[in-house]
């Protein structure tokens, strides 16, 4: 029971911090966006399908917490599930067309606007939505995917099969990932050509007597940056992936409470570091958000000013209405 309402609380405080973060990260890119601009639409929508797995894992909060004492249906827990499901697969291949978008903008820059219009941005957004509810609502429709038994306590493996996520891990997750790890270490060989080429023009250019490293700091930031980007995708999703097909080809093993506490929570919790790693590092998005922590703070400056004017007396409100048009005519005179 302690466990339980533990992994309840937990589950809450991730849900609360996923949809607040990517909600801010949604408003800050919709600031920003601005027409083509097909790169901006992609990190919204990964903020979009992040902000409904924060949604969907704050329904399995009061399974957390009451379910002793109100246990869940077993056709809501598979409702529920199918949304968790839908909604990191939609996350997951976000990930993954945002990747093909960078890939196709650095190898193939001249045709790239060709390439990846409005139109078929549009289309590549339907067409990921349409396959993400088609993962997560396959196993409604189809027995082998199911549980035969339900303990009255809605968790992943307690309504779907382990085969279920074997089959997603063979026929999606494991090509997807290495189609992922093929494009960022393509860009980072392309980029690292580039770099050499100019470096050969610099060196023709301009003799410099002085010995020069044969990497530069823009090579270790391509790298780390490719290393976090590849981490924390294989890092989030692997172990859960993995062990659900150890599960399934060790019978007597029951690692059910590994994958469904701490596997899975691991997984989810790449919700809340896509806006770290896809959306903040985007200068336009950094720039709205500095724009809106500034708009949020003179609007509390202001709030105070005036709750001080009104509880300081009647002289008070003079001064301080006086302090502020000061204030005001720096700003403009500056």
């Amino acid at each position: 029971m302690e466990s339980s309402y533990a992994f309840g609380v937990i589950l809450a405080v991730l849900a609360f911090l996923i949809i607040a973060v990517n909600a801010l990260v949604a408003v800050a890119v919709l600031l920003s966006i601005h027409k083509n601009d097909v790169g901006l639409c992609f990190t919204l929508n990964l903020a979009v399908a992040d902000i409904l797995i924060g949604v969907a894992i704050s329904g399995l909060v009061t399974d957390q917490l009451f379910s002793p004492t109100q246990p869940t249906q077993k056709n809501l827990c598979r409702l529920r599930m199918a949304f968790v499901t839908s909604s990191a697969a939609a996350s997951v291949l976000t990930v993954m067309l945002i990747a093909l978008d960078r890939y196709l903008a650095i190898k193939q820059p001249l045709r790239y606007l060709q390439i990846m219009s409005g139109l078929v941005a549009g289309a590549c957004l339907a067409g990921l939505w349409l396959l993400s509810y088609l993962i997560g609502f396959l196993p409604l429709g189809v027995s082998m995917f199911q549980q035969t038994t339900y303990q009255r306590v809605c968790t992943f493996f307690a309504v779907f099969h382990p085969r279920f996520v074997l089959i997603l891990s063979c026929a999606g997750f494991f090509p997807a990932m290495l189609l992922f790890v093929f494009f960022y270490c393509d860009m980072l060989k392309i980029a690292s050509v580039h770099t050499q080429q100019i470096r050969k023009m610099e060196h023709a250019g301009a003799m410099v007597g002085a010995y020069r490293s044969s990497r530069s700091p823009s090579d270790f930031k391509a790298i780390r940056t490719v290393s976090v980007l590849i981490g924390s995708f294989t890092l989030s999703w692997s172990p859960f992936f993995i062990t659900s097909i150890v599960q399934v080809a060790c019978q007597e093993c029951n690692l059910y409470p590994v994958l469904e506490k701490y596997l899975w929570l691991l997984g989810v919790g790449n919700s809340l570091l896509n806006p770290l790693i896809y959306a903040y590092r985007q200068k336009e998005v950094r720039q709205q958000l500095y724009y809106m922590a500034l708009g949020v703070k003179k609007g509390f400056t202001s709030f105070l000013l005036l709750f001080s004017a009104r509880n300081g007396g009647p002289e008070r409100p003079r001064e301080s209405s006086c302090h502020i048009v000061t204030i005001s005519h720096l700003e403009f005179d500056g």
